[in-house]
């Protein structure tokens, strides 16, 4: 026992990490679980200055300006939603190629990519995609695999493409501008989607029975209707996240600022579509409120875990035990790369963003690594971990609203995907120019 007392801060920290981890993994709420940890662990190694600690981290994340686009990105996804215009351009898109093969799988990726920066939400997202798709696929005879590994795929880029609640989060942990995040986001997120695409045009082309072309009668009549509807479903969001996001890229207006614009436009396109009901626009509000509270408290209680998990001197330590292996950085990343893609399986984004990553970004930082370039690598290993079985949660979103596709199919669906993400991940660790080509293009640095 007074061995245990008399532990070095920096063993303090690895104890509270591994209670902080056990407690998550058996179902515990994390924020409140951060919270007491960090006051339990803050008064056993450095006594009452954890009061004053916790104090001035909740008061930081509450001036934090930057966090305020939150929810109001949250917001502007939601009404996009209700405005039906997901739909409209799938459908649009759909009979527009249905005589090509596999045209479902390129309406489903085409669809989720321009929506990724329009809602930001995986959840919403794959559900959406999959109450749309689903029943169309299976009337036409596509596979199921690939059928499942399409929507949750393109489900997930919501967590990549800006304007990205991760990466809004992330800037102040990197402490670098989310614009810069944001611009670093753009390349990589959309080769993942061309990636996607690729693989099931070319699996269709080599064996057509997987998507094959629609049948005659779901063929348009007349393509001035298809038209129509291609140019409604896909002008109004595609101009509104051009706007919103162009805002921030080219410095016109800070990501909060343009948070706030996208939400109200938003609100205009919903109203315009006649979508935009009291009883919707209420349950909108209340939908953000949920979202946003659980996401900024979690930010504010992991801030906190982490200044007491900093104060003990473990991340240091950490870092120096580290650095002491010797190994060349390369390898040293892809430790991190393995860790945060393991860790991403049982946990989402934000507890391994506000938690895991503070703690390995001494190292990163000693190693000369680029923080805009590991921000997106970390992201895009996130989104990987989203079809990584048995755990994704994509997985059990879109058994939720296809009951009728048996889950391991969407297993083995989801696992093709991943090959390919893991792929786009490589490519973009060998060549850090797909992500930060355009910061150095917009920003010079």
């Amino acid at each position: 026992m007074d061995m245990l007392i008399n532990l070095q801060p920096e063993y303090i920290g690895l104890v509270m990490l591994a209670v902080m981890l056990f407690a998550i993994f058996i179902g515990f709420p994390i924020s409140f679980t951060l919270i007491f940890l960090g006051m339990v662990f803050g008064l056993w190694g450095f006594g009452k200055l954890v009061f004053y600690l916790m104090t001035f981290q909740f008061s930081g994340v509450m001036l934090e300006q930057t966090l305020a686009a939150v929810p109001l990105f949250i917001f502007m996804g939601i009404l996009m939603e209700q405005a039906g215009l997901m739909e409209r351009l799938f459908n649009a898109v759909l009979l527009t190629l249905s005589r090509v093969k596999g045209a479902l799988y390129v309406a489903v990726l085409l669809v989720s990519t321009v929506f990724a920066a329009a809602t930001g939400i995986v959840g919403a997202s794959v559900t959406i995609l999959g109450i749309m798709a689903a029943k169309t696929m299976n009337k036409a005879g596509y596979d199921v695999k690939l059928a499942a590994g399409s929507i949750t795929a393109g489900g997930t880029l919501g967590i990549l493409i800006p304007p990205s609640i991760m990466l809004v989060v992330m800037g102040p942990i990197l402490e670098v501008p989310v614009t810069d995040l944001f611009a670093a986001a753009v390349v990589p997120g959309f080769l993942l989607a061309f990636l996607y695409t690729l693989y099931a045009l070319v699996r269709c082309s080599l064996n057509p029975s997987l998507g094959p072309p629609l049948p005659k009668e779901m063929r348009p009549e007349k393509m001035s209707h298809v038209w129509r509807e291609f140019f409604i479903g896909l002008v109004p969001p595609a101009a509104l996240v051009g706007f919103a996001l162009g805002s921030i890229l080219f410095g016109f207006a800070t990501p909060t600022e343009a948070a706030g614009m996208g939400a109200f436009g938003a609100f205009l396109l919903a109203a315009a579509y006649r979508k935009l009901t009291w009883g919707g626009f209420k349950d909108a509000l209340l939908k953000t409120l949920e979202i946003s509270a659980l996401i900024l408290v979690l930010v504010a209680a992991s801030n906190f875990f982490g200044a007491v998990f900093s104060r003990l001197g473990t991340p240091a330590m950490l870092t120096t035990h580290l650095i002491a292996l010797d190994l060349p950085p390369s390898a040293v990343l892809l430790m991190i790369m393995a860790l945060i893609f393991i860790l991403g399986w049982p946990l989402e984004w934000v507890p391994i963003v506000l938690i895991i990553i503070p703690i390995l970004l001494p190292a990163v930082e000693q190693l000369g690594f680029n923080l805009v370039w590991f921000g997106i690598l970390v992201a895009v290993n996130l989104q990987t971990a989203w079809l990584s079985p048995p755990v994704a949660l994509s997985a059990y979103f879109l058994k939720g609203v296809v009951p009728e596709w048996d889950l391991k199919d969407i297993y083995a669906g989801m696992l093709q995907f991943m090959l390919i993400q893991l792929a786009g991940l490589t490519l973009i660790i060998l060549f850090p120019q797909l992500a930060l080509w355009l910061p150095e293009l917009l920003y010079g640095r």
